[in-house]
């Protein structure tokens, strides 16, 4: 469980309280504590069991892959996926692959829906990008319609593990993932995934220092 998501409820428990104590209403006292209900079970955070291998690359969150593409960047050929959350997924994000924090930057902008294609450079975002030895992958965290705030602690120079938690979107919102034009395709559009456990793509092993041999689970 997010510490976010006790703060609410807690705050919602007492209005609840106060409602009572004012109008000695059940229907009154009982809509905070349904909303509390909500944000304990929309703040969870549940453990994935991360994939082990070189050259894989998982899913940064939970939800629909709604694209899946290549575009021209000014470093070349990139497949970018996108992956969109809806208010019932889970809203923890993690680390596709393992690494060192190379760019963490937060960029003002819009709250559209975030499964409009152009959300990706109108809404709030933090663009993350990490050296995983060889390659680099870069993600965006993208507020939405509901969403309002991007929770993300990472620095440049950090270093990272696949799966490991890194942040949080509030409510609906897209995470859109560039990765290396010679990644193979494990996902396609339509696809649910769920973050840290499912494998997006996979490197050759050219192109990959990665060195795990065995399955950790990340609590």
């Amino acid at each position: 469980m997010v510490r976010d998501g006790y703060f609410y409820a807690l705050g919602l428990g007492v209005v609840s309280v106060v409602l009572y104590v004012v109008t000695h209403s059940h229907v009154l006292m009982a809509v905070p504590l349904v909303l509390a209900a909500f944000f304990l079970w929309f703040f969870r955070d549940p453990s994935r069991k991360i994939p082990a291998g070189s050259g894989k690359i998982v899913s940064p969150a939970d939800g629909m892959v709604t694209e899946a593409e290549w575009i021209e960047t000014t470093s070349g050929s990139r497949l970018r996926l996108s992956i969109f959350l809806s208010v019932f997924d889970v809203h923890v994000n993690r680390s596709p692959v393992s690494g060192t924090v190379k760019l963490v930057e937060f960029r003002k902008g819009q709250f559209m829906n975030a499964i409009k294609p152009e959300s990706v450079l109108s809404n709030e975002q933090t663009l993350i990008v990490i050296d995983a030895g060889g390659y680099d992958v870069s993600l965006k965290l993208i507020a939405g319609l509901l969403a309002r705030r991007i929770v993300c602690n990472l620095r440049a120079g950090d270093r990272v593990e696949r799966g490991q938690r890194i942040g949080l979107i509030k409510f609906g919102s897209r995470v859109d993932v560039l990765l290396p034009a010679e990644a193979n395709l494990k996902v396609k559009a339509g696809t649910r995934v769920h973050g840290g456990s499912t494998v997006l793509a996979e490197l050759p092993e050219s192109m990959t220092q990665e060195h795990l041999s065995t399955t950790a689970v990340v609590a």
